[in-house]
């Protein structure tokens, strides 16, 4: 087999691990994945860093200068390990919190008790964990 030809399946398997990588395998190694650019193609389950912030992409698009990944939440989430991350305010049913997902709000730790959970830890479909 040609160099060329094992650098090329060398970059394929990359690509391959890169999605296919738990989160936490992920989160230790960052700067394997790319820099978000605006025009490209990106894929469900891809993952890039913007602002040396990781996120995963949720639904096939081509990005734009407009939609930056901290902004276009219907298009990408913040990868993250943390067990009680701080809770966002979901913008639909894409990003929504489903049953057992765990936040951080308000200083208190809060599990959610609903898949689709729209609704703002203490109103209603949370549990406060002591």
């Amino acid at each position: 087999m040609a160099n060329k030809q094992k650098i090329e399946l060398f970059r394929l398997f990359i690509e391959w691990m890169a999605k296919n990588v738990d989160d936490a395998t992920a989160l230790e190694h960052p700067e394997a994945f790319p820099k978000w650019k605006a025009g490209e193609l990106y894929e469900k389950d891809d993952r890039c860093r913007y602002e040396e912030v990781l996120y995963k992409v949720l639904q096939n698009h081509t990005s734009s200068a407009e939609w930056t990944p901290d902004i276009a939440v219907s298009l990408y989430v913040k990868v993250s390990e943390e067990e009680f991350p701080e809770w966002e305010q979901p913008q639909g049913s894409h990003d929504a919190y489903m049953t057992g997902d765990k936040v951080t709000h308000l200083e208190k730790h809060w599990i959610s008790t609903m898949d689709y959970n729209t609704y703002e830890p203490g109103v209603y479909g949370w549990e406060e964990i002591e």
